[in-house]
């Protein structure tokens, strides 16, 4: 092999390098993200998150699944506190719906949300998040209005 040969063969690896390098630096930033942890009177229950911050993804929100892990869930992101507003239509699992403050206070509990049904679940209240976990779970953990939700994005607004 030539020096030219060589010295593509550096560039390659150098580009290999840094894309690989770059994909772990997102890939680290995206997965701060899916971790958070709840706050209450009977210890702190990590949960891993997908998020809900588009319009599109909240629509979608968990419909169509089958099964959902005890420490799994969903965060929806509003970006700001609103009214907020849920259903469950075309959602087959039951779920708790937890709805919460820009703050991470817990403003009001839903538990048990009937799969398939379309009445509606206000959140009572303004709330930036709404974090939905697996029927009964806040229940089990001991979640009470007033806990505390642990997200890197409490505290931030859109």
């Amino acid at each position: 092999m030539n020096i030219s040969g060589i010295a593509k063969m550096a560039v390659l690896a150098i580009r290999m390098s840094v894309a690989m390098l770059a994909l772990l630096v997102l890939g680290a930033c995206s997965s701060g993200d899916s971790r958070l942890v709840l706050h209450t009177a009977k210890g702190d229950f990590a949960f891993t998150v997908e998020i809900a911050d588009t319009n599109e993804e909240r629509a979608k929100g968990l419909m169509f699944r089958n099964e959902l892990a005890p420490d799994a869930g969903m965060l929806f992101d509003y970006g700001k506190e609103q009214e907020a507003s849920f259903w469950m239509q075309n959602t087959l699992i039951p779920l708790d719906m937890i709805f919460i403050g820009t703050d991470g206070v817990v403003k009001n509990i839903h538990v048990n949300a009937k799969p398939l049904d379309t009445t509606a679940i206000p959140s009572g209240a303004p709330v930036q998040f709404v974090l939905e976990i697996p029927g009964g779970r806040s229940k089990e953990i001991g979640l009470a209005v007033g806990d505390r939700m642990e997200h890197p994005r409490v505290g931030k607004t859109g």
